[in-house]
């Protein structure tokens, strides 16, 4: 999910400097929705293995 985000952010900073507005900002809202699932994901990966390793100790 993080490479779809930095992509589309990517595709919305290019598209913003040559007066693309509307696709800019749809391509920024897909890398805002895109970053906030890998956050997501990511926090639940942590407290994953935060557990695992509580069990195992």
């Amino acid at each position: 999910m993080l490479k779809y985000a930095i992509i589309f952010g990517l595709i919305a900073l290019v598209t913003g400097a040559l007066g693309f507005s509307r696709v800019s900002g749809v391509a920024a809202t897909i890398a805002k929705v895109c970053f906030a699932i890998f956050l997501i994901l990511f926090v639940i990966a942590i407290l994953a293995m935060i557990g695992v390793f509580k069990m195992a100790f």
